[in-house]
């Protein structure tokens, strides 16, 4: 197995903003990546399967709700500590990211932010440890960029409430113990339900021939007159401000992983770079190929930055969606460049698995779609600026 050299690039000494306890958080993910991820990454992406087995050791490096009360099983971080594990975990790869943020931001914390306390008592612990895995269920085959027109249903039957309907590109589906759905109640309002693996008529088929996030499980939800009981429906706030609010969690989680990856990029390219000889001198000597690692190191302390500051919003409950949204599609997009800039850097060898660099640029190419797409983000930026919606 290839030895994990990554070293983290801190060009602007980002490290002096960080208070002590957010650099061991940060510390001991990047240590358990190091150890656990890299070395079983490539076969996993190369396999199409999510490693199962390190669903213990993200829960142990508090991966599962890190800014969900210790009460509940969470580790009672702050958003600067989560947003550092997310990062650790997507240098690593995307897709372990996102088993841990769908766990994180869309699963617990709605449970805990929206359900009762009998709710949180029940799940958040199991749900922390990892003991159980959740998945998210708003996104359907007709209605990606407008989740207000899903038509999955809930009918009120008296005792319990019967779904009817399915979603599609669900991470976490295929093995996931609990669903949190979003459906619309008979008054066309959207409700959120904590669905059960086992109740009849639930199904999770797993989406296949994936060329990105293929170390990570994708599948849909399926709703054939299932009986969900009443005492399973989110009951603290309904509308479609409720999973928005979810996305907001997890939009911030993906502006940090996503560093991660570019971090990722770039220090493979930077080693090769200087390893790499042509015309009788190391690469990294060439005009062109600085040009590039310069734009590169640019670039990720650019977000780094915007990442910082949107935590510490975060942090004083100040920050807004579309500041959410902004650092969302800047800083996928920026990995995404260096991600292609990088492989520039290695030539052929760039497309190989015996790097990562490859695997970084095809999983960002979900990223960039997935919770909200690039071009839905820049309408979200749009409209708070100008103030007219150009939704239409």
């Amino acid at each position: 197995m290839k030895q994990d050299l990554f070293q983290a690039p801190d060009y602007y000494n980002i490290d002096d903003l960080l208070t002590d306890e957010h650099k061991m958080v940060r510390d001991a993910a990047r240590e358990w990546v190091k150890r656990e991820v890299s070395p079983i990454i490539e076969e996993a992406a190369q396999e199409a399967k999510f490693p199962k087995g390190i669903i213990k050791g993200l829960a142990e490096i508090g991966a599962f709700g890190p800014y969900i009360p210790e009460e509940y099983g969470g580790a009672g971080l702050d958003q600067i500590s989560y947003g550092l594990i997310m990062q650790e975990i997507e240098r690593g790869d995307s897709g372990v990211r996102s088993t841990a943020s769908v766990q994180s931001s869309l699963v617990m914390y709605p449970i805990f932010k929206y359900g009762n306390e009998e709710q949180r008592k029940k799940y958040l612990p199991k749900l922390a440890s990892g003991e159980w895995m959740g998945c998210f269920g708003l996104t359907e085959p007709d209605h990606g960029s407008n989740p207000g027109g899903m038509t999955t249903n809930i009918k009120d039957k008296g005792d319990h409430y019967l779904l009817n309907g399915a979603k599609l590109w669900i991470s976490n589906s295929p093995f996931a113990d609990v669903a949190v759905v979003w459906a619309k109640d008979e008054n066309d309002r959207i409700q959120g339900l904590i669905v059960e693996r086992g109740m009849d008529g639930f199904s999770t088929p797993e989406t296949h021939n994936k060329w990105s996030l293929r170390a990570s499980a994708t599948g849909e939800l399926i709703f054939d007159n299932v009986k969900v009981p009443k005492e399973n429906l989110l009951p603290n706030k309904s509308g479609l401000g409720a999973p928005l609010g979810c996305l907001d969690s997890a939009r911030y989680g993906i502006a940090w992983g996503t560093i991660g990856a570019a971090m990722d990029c770039y220090d493979t390219a930077l080693r090769y770079a200087k390893e790499r000889t042509q015309f009788g001198q190391p690469i990294a000597g060439f005009q062109l190929q600085q040009k590039k690692l310069a734009e590169m190191i640019t670039e990720i302390t650019k977000a780094q930055l915007l990442a910082w500051r949107l935590g510490v919003l975060r942090n004083e409950g100040r920050a807004t969606s579309a500041q959410i949204s902004m650092a969302k599609r800047n800083n996928v997009a920026m990995a995404l460049n260096v991600a292609r800039e990088a492989r520039q850097v290695l030539g052929a060898m760039g497309i190989t698995g015996e790097y990562s660099i490859m695997r970084h640029m095809m999983n960002l190419e979900s990223v960039i779609t997935y919770e909200g797409t690039h071009d839905i983000h820049l309408l979200i930026t749009g409209m708070d600026i100008t103030g007219i919606s150009a939704f239409k």
